[in-house]
């Protein structure tokens, strides 16, 4: 059977069960069949095929793109004839896919020795931007060699033609409000975990998005209103919290957005979305990525008696007012001069100026961020060549610079790692930097999307300037299912040939690995002055300062090895007392948030910001699971500041670490690895030597807020409760609820869950020693099921040498097999012990999860609903995160414990060996070095 009747096989498929379009197409081989026919002016499949080469193929450098440039090009030399593709047209089908192939046979017309086919290929090229080395290279020796061509086109480009002469932003934009949830919207509405498996394909992961039911009122209200855009709310919350979620604002985009071109198939851009208290920061990345808008409408503010007192509900929560209304259907304008949301009537109704910054603007010009960096990079790569000075096109970068001001951690990071800045002295908040990336993560719920994004801007290899990257298999390590299959061997092979080090090797050379990305990313970063991008909301690296990042601003980073943002204000954290012997280091995570709430009357002070914790003496693993938890405190990132020594100490277990992965093979051909011990071993050498010690922020840098968490007045185990039941449904689910564990006195465990990122060694150490406890009155049985995940392999390894393991493996009634994983997800538990194969597992609830309805007591990260625990008819599911002390009693148990029971089951062990720095880790001010 021939490739293309597979395809139309599929096509029907695709139309009779899901409603949908044919697929695009990517394969080499199906195009090339594709083109026969088309050649063929008498095959019965012509037209169709005809319609599938020109508006369903995918465009930059997949497969199919190469055969479908390098046909265009039989076409405008007149080797190739097509009645409906006129040589004219088949230059407009060039234009519209996105470099790579289409660049190279754009330089070849540009540069051959057809004239007037060399000036149509160059009014193209000048308004291109993805072009690369080898790209840039022929052009530059062409013009060295006198070609005029290549002097017209990188005369264009210095003057940056293929911004300026775009449009810009219309003056007044209509929208029609559309509240898709009240309170914070998780990116899981728009884009739901358990539906990851389809994300490279646009149009059916479209289908994920809220409900069929809200999908079909976004698209008849835009239909309804041709001259607004329908723009999407979270009402009396935050958009996008949670993670960064690419795929959620390509859905918002594919109902509510523009289309990008008629010849790119279901790529959708500048959708709008805003939220009562704006945006997630994440989220808003990848709202530029597509050059959309995310509004803070501050519709909701907080109540206030006549004394000018916060007025607080019967929870203590501050009472919300509305200022003005936003319910569904009302039309709003946005004037993108004034920078004001504006009613029917014209009145200002709110300052939206923070949405419309001239990068913002820039990147709603060009279409989208992409467009913008790598045009930046042409115009000073044809400036350089041509021996002029660039003409000032794009908003300047914002340098701010306040005299006699120190610098916090995260402004010491920016400066060391910024690029292209012209300023004399430091940087503070607020600068519009580009910066280098030293560290890029790649997970597989997200990676095939970051391959279409670096196939749709052309990139073939890592930037040279990446210091470490990985490609994990966490996401879906927990079951090996049809799914899993399709996906994850492809997008290794894809990365691994990128240059990027994979969890799972496409030569089989090494055993497939499912270490929890964030684990691994904490290891390979090797200096605490780093800069790291990572495709999850949970890249918080406890060195350096990690972002989560949507797929394409991973794709960005791994092309360009440059990331662009403002640098962020900072919120200090100290801690002031002692711990007691029985509290975990996880209910002084929680602690930290709800003592954070309180101290600032319920506003969350961390919202957007960088945390720069005062940890000191806990090694990366441990202090990891602090930075891990910033996400769901709503902030941008988190910097530990550590000690000398035991920075030295989490420095040299990476390097452990990392020589590990050397010794089971997955070392690429650039000896990426092994230079990432080399860098590491420098960095011990600066800070032993003193000549660079430790990160530290400046004594006298300025801070947004000081938040001292007091670790006297935290006497028992702390839990983030999602507070289903609460009256006011934007109360829900937020993170923001942290009560004692005696508050659930005695209620019912269904299902506990040890994994996930949050976790150490030291926590499955924490179980073993437990079960030893506990077993000194008799054999221990669960009375509620217990999963437990290791984060990585190594801890596995680890716990099996030193013995650990065994007490586990004792009363455990399932052991993961490597060599059979599970093909199907578990869908009933018994009160047990699992030991299941390292990776996220129930925290990701797109294979594995709880129960229908139960309450589940985790380690976990993750309070959305239907994320760990979907509800049942009669009950709402609940997903409880505590210690995981905390859990494994609640297990055994089947219930939450009593204090009493809780300290008798751990006395004696040392669940953290956390104690406060004696004294301010800041340091009196000195030169900044740059890179």
């Amino acid at each position: 059977m021939s490739l293309y009747s597979e395809y139309l096989k599929e096509i029907e498929v695709r139309k009779s069960e899901l409603g949908l379009h044919p697929k695009p197409i990517d394969s080499a081989e199906l195009l090339s069949e594709i083109i026969e026919q088309i050649k063929d002016v008498n095959n019965e499949h012509r037209k169709d095929s005809l319609n599938f080469f020109i508006y369903n193929t995918l465009p930059g450098t997949t497969p199919a793109a190469g055969v479908k440039a390098a046909f265009l090009k039989e076409i405008i030399l007149g080797q190739a004839s097509v009645e409906e593709i006129s040589q004219e047209f088949a230059f407009e089908l060039l234009s519209h896919m996105s470099g790579g192939p289409s660049i190279k046979v754009l330089l070849d017309l540009a540069l051959g020795d057809d004239a007037a086919i060399a000036k149509a290929a160059a009014d193209v090229l000048k308004t291109q931007v993805f072009l690369y080395e080898a790209d840039t290279e022929r052009l530059a020796a062409a013009y060295k060699a006198g070609n005029a061509v290549a002097k017209e086109i990188l005369e264009s480009y210095a003057k940056a033609e293929f911004f300026t002469k775009l449009d810009d932003i219309p003056e007044k934009i209509k929208v029609i409000t559309y509240i898709a949830a009240e309170g914070d919207i998780s990116t899981d509405l728009l884009s739901p975990g358990n539906q990851s498996h389809s994300r490279a394909d646009r149009e059916l992961h479209g289908l994920c998005m809220i409900s069929p039911e809200a999908q079909q009122e976004i698209k008849k209200m835009g239909e309804d209103n041709p001259d607004a855009k329908v723009m999407l709310i979270a009402e009396k919350g935050t958009m996008g919290v949670g993670s960064s979620r690419m795929s959620g604002v390509n859905n918002v985009a594919l109902w509510a957005g523009e289309k990008t071109s008629p010849y790119i198939p279901f790529i959708n851009n500048r959708p709008v979305v805003a939220g009562t208290n704006g945006i997630a920061p994440i989220f808003l990345t990848t709202v530029g990525v597509t050059g959309g808008i995310g509004l803070d409408l501050k519709n909701w503010v907080q109540k206030k008696d006549e004394n000018g007192n916060i007025v607080r509900d019967a929870n203590g929560d501050p009472v919300l007012e509305e200022k003005f209304s936003v319910k569904t259907g009302t039309v709003l304008t946005i004037d993108t001069k004034a920078k004001k949301l504006l009613d029917s009537e014209g009145n200002e109704l709110v300052d939206v100026a923070s949405a419309f910054t001239p990068q913002k603007v820039e990147f709603m010009k060009a279409g989208g961020s992409y467009a913008v960096t790598f045009g930046k990079k042409i115009q000073t790569f044809a400036a350089e060549t041509l021996g002029v000075e660039a003409p000032v096109v794009y908003a300047a970068s914002k340098e701010i610079s306040h005299e006699g001001q120190g610098l916090t951690a995260v402004e010491k990071i920016f400066n060391r790692n910024a690029v292209g800045v012209t300023s004399k002295t430091p940087l503070h908040a607020g600068s519009d930097v580009r910066v280098k990336v030293n560290i890029v993560g790649s997970q597989d719920t997200t990676g095939p999307m970051t391959t279409q994004e670096l196939e749709a801007m052309a990139a073939s290899t890592i930037s040279p300037s990446v210091d470490g990257a990985f490609q994990s298999g966490c996401h879906t390590a927990s079951v090996w299912d049809s799914k899993a299959k399709a996906n994850t061997p492809k997008l290794m092979a894809f990365m691994n040939a990128f240059g990027v080090i994979t969890a799972r090797d496409p030569k089989g050379v090494y055993p497939p690995m499912t270490d929890v990305i964030h684990k691994v990313l904490n290891d390979i970063t090797v200096d605490d002055r780093a800069i790291i991008i990572g495709g999850d909301s949970h890249t918080r690296m406890s060195k350096g300062v990690a972002f989560g990042a949507d797929s394409g601003t991973v794709a960005i980073a791994l092309a360009t090895g440059e990331a662009a943002m403002p640098i962020p204000e900072s919120v200090k954290v100290t801690f002031k007392g002692s711990m007691k012997p029985h509290m975990d280091f996880r209910d002084i995570v929680h602690a930290t948030q709800a003592q954070m709430l309180k101290q600032f009357n319920g506003e969350n002070v961390f919202q957007g910001r960088v945390i720069e914790v005062q940890i000191g003496t806990l090694l990366a693993d441990q202090a990891f699971t602090f930075t891990d938890w910033t996400a769901e405190m709503k902030a941008k990132a988190s910097i530990c500041i550590s000690t000398d020594d035991t920075l030295i100490q989490s420095l040299e277990l990476a390097k452990s670490r990392i020589q590990i992965m050397i010794n089971k093979g997955m070392e690429n051909e650039a000896g990426m690895l092994q230079k990432l011990i080399g860098l590491a071993d420098k960095r011990i050498e600066e800070v032993k030597s003193g000549t660079a010690p430790a990160l530290a922020p400046d004594d006298n840098a300025k801070y947004y807020a000081e938040v001292v968490v007091d670790l006297d007045a935290i006497d028992e185990p702390m839990i983030a409760d999602p507070d289903v039941n609460n009256e006011d449904v934007s109360k829900r689910y937020t993170h923001d609820v942290i009560r004692p564990a005696s508050y659930y006195d005695g209620r019912k465990v269904d299902l506990g869950f040890v994994g996930s990122c949050m976790v150490h060694k030291g926590d499955m150490q924490i179980i073993a020693a437990m079960l030893r406890n506990l077993e000194k009155n008799g054999p221990v049985t669960f009375k509620a099921p217990l999963v437990v995940a290791p984060p990585t392999y190594n801890i596995v390894d680890e716990l099996k040498a030193e013995g650990d393991w065994d007490i586990l493996a004792k009363y455990a009634g399932f052991i993961f097999d490597d060599a059979h994983p599970k093909e199907a997800a578990r869908t009933k538990y018994e009160n047990q012990l699992y030991l299941e194969r390292p990776g996220c597992n129930l925290c990701m609830g797109n294979q594995e999860k709880a129960e229908p309805g139960d309450t589940v007591l985790a380690t976990s990260t993750r309070l959305f609903q239907g994320r760990v625990v979907e509800d049942s008819a009669e009950k709402k599911g609940e997903s409880l995160l505590g210690s995981t002390p905390m859990v494994v009693l609640g297990t055994i148990l089947g219930r939450f414990p009593t204090l009493e029971e809780y300290k008798a089951a751990v006395e004696g062990i040392n669940l953290t060996s956390f104690a406060p720095p004696s004294k301010d880790l800041a340091r009196p001010a000195i030169p900044l070095k740059a890179v």
